[in-house]
């Protein structure tokens, strides 16, 4: 079984520019860009991580939340910063300035998309 989070954009070009240069993903069928773009979805791949970029009314729901576990949480920070991740925008959450331990076990991070949908990537303490 596979799980392949549809993340709700209203801008589709806006969108794939965030999650290739910022967070490193990659088109899943690279050649096909018109009609993905056509057809409202992109879907984008990262070692072995799936998930969809959608436009269309049913698929997703702006402001959701994805939890995203990684194997070491503060590399994958510091290669988003370098990428260009502003984490200027929301000074009032500690998780989206720098990866924070969590009284649950997990060291974690927030990143959220133009279209305010986050992405908490964590791993254990």
């Amino acid at each position: 079984m596979k799980l392949v989070p549809v993340i709700k954009s209203s801008d589709l070009h806006r969108s794939l520019l965030f999650y290739t240069q910022i967070l490193g993903f990659n088109r899943k069928w690279p050649g096909y860009e018109d009609h993905e773009i056509a057809n409202g979805v992109i879907d984008l791949v990262l070692e072995g991580a799936e998930l969809q970029l959608s436009i269309h009314s049913g698929d997703g729901t702006f402001g959701s939340l994805t939890r995203v576990y990684v194997e070491n949480v503060d590399a994958c920070f510091a290669k988003f910063r370098a990428n260009g991740l502003d984490t200027s925008q929301r000074p009032e959450s500690p998780v989206h300035t720098t990866p924070v331990n969590q009284t649950w076990g997990l060291r974690e991070f927030a990143v959220t998309d133009p279209d305010g949908n986050t992405l908490n990537f964590c791993s254990p303490i």
